[in-house]
């Protein structure tokens, strides 16, 4: 009697291979179950070597280290500073400012491909902000400096502000030492927007320039006194074709302003000027004011002591965020905060009273 005929197993269904196997051939055992690859813990020592050669790539290795929020990243991230630190400080360190529409990402590449050209080496530390909302942010600088983002001896950094105050990233002193260990003189720090809080970025460099669109009149009036208060330099943009006679208008109104406003820097009085970034007028005497600056300041030791202020609200800033990392990791604090805010918003207990209720915890 013939053998019954075998059921024909359906391929991807009976646990088979779905490829047909001529007769006589044996399947293959299935390979391996590969395995996650595992990352390698950050090298602090081989990341400091590669940001003192200037290796472009490493650089930006130890940025995003420096930057991240991480908890395994904090003691390396901490080690890697401490090794670039004594080659750090020697740059010159520029904030630029300005509302929306002034020009800001336009002036810098027009300003970074001068100081280039001259021999320079710039990095441009520009902060993009982060939205409120999904937490993202759009990191487009690069695209709106394409030709400085070419040049052999920029180097543009995007960050994200991460909602922080103050117009710049958590994480912009800690970049800004790494860029100067790697040999750019230069910084260019690239804030948000004309805000109060902005001023932050005060308490990170030595020139702080405020940019500003031509048309006085109004439009002095809605500009902040108190970002104002801390401009080193003010400077009218757009300042070319119909806008040149607006912009001379401006600059002398400016001129007018600042000197019924105290100046940030002892010795110093504030400069203001026009430029076009379209044309490149007025960049030359831009930079020669920041080094007439930087000269006066370094001769007086102003320089010196604001780098020491610098540093000092840097400790500040760090030790009062470690601390509130701290008190929120004891045990069932972070619970605790969260029903004392809950008690706030239900109107049960007064604001006053439920932080001294989170803070007796202690």
């Amino acid at each position: 009697m013939a053998a019954p005929d075998r059921p024909t197993p359906v391929p991807g269904r009976d646990g088979v291979s779905a490829l047909k196997v001529m007769p006589g051939v044996e399947i293959p055992p299935p390979p391996p179950a590969l395995k996650p690859a595992r990352r390698n813990a950050p090298d602090p020592a081989a990341f400091a070597l590669g940001v003192l050669a200037g290796d472009r790539v490493q650089l930006a290795r130890a940025i995003t280290l420096a930057e991240s929020d991480a908890p395994r990243h904090a003691v390396p991230a901490a080690d890697l500073i401490q090794r670039i630190l004594p080659s750090s400080g020697k740059s010159i360190r520029i904030g630029i400012t300005g509302v929306p529409g002034v020009g800001k990402s336009t002036f810098i590449e027009r300003f970074g491909i001068f100081l280039c050209e001259a021999g320079h080496r710039v990095a441009v530390l520009a902060i993009d902000p982060s939205s409120q909302v999904s937490r993202g942010s759009v990191l487009g600088d690069k695209t709106r400096m394409e030709e400085l983002a070419r040049h052999p001896l920029a180097f543009i950094r995007p960050s994200p502000s991460g909602g922080t105050l103050g117009g710049v990233a958590r994480k912009t002193r800690e970049t800004m030492l790494l860029c100067e260990a790697a040999g750019f003189d230069v910084m260019l720090i690239e804030t948000v927007g004309v805000g109060q809080s902005e001023i932050t970025v005060r308490q990170m460099v030595d020139f702080f320039l405020l940019l500003l669109l031509p048309g006085a009149g109004d439009e002095l009036q809605g500009i902040k006194k108190g970002i104002v208060e801390m401009a080193d330099g003010l400077l009218v943009t757009k300042a070319d074709g119909d806008n040149q006679l607006r912009a001379d208008a401006a600059r002398s109104e400016y001129a007018r302003a600042t000197h019924h406003i105290q100046s940030p820097t002892p010795g110093w009085t504030p400069q203001v000027g026009m430029c076009s970034a379209v044309e490149g007028t007025g960049i030359r005497d831009l930079w020669e004011t920041i080094q007439k600056f930087r000269e006066t300041t370094t001769r007086s030791g102003v320089l010196e002591h604001r780098r020491a202020d610098q540093s000092r609200a840097w400790f500040d800033a760090l030790l009062e965020d470690g601390l509130h990392q701290w008190f929120l990791s004891r045990t069932g604090m972070a619970e605790h905060v969260d029903r004392a805010r809950n008690e706030v918003l239900q109107g049960r207990t007064g604001i006053t009273a439920a932080v001294h209720s989170v803070l007796e915890r202690l």
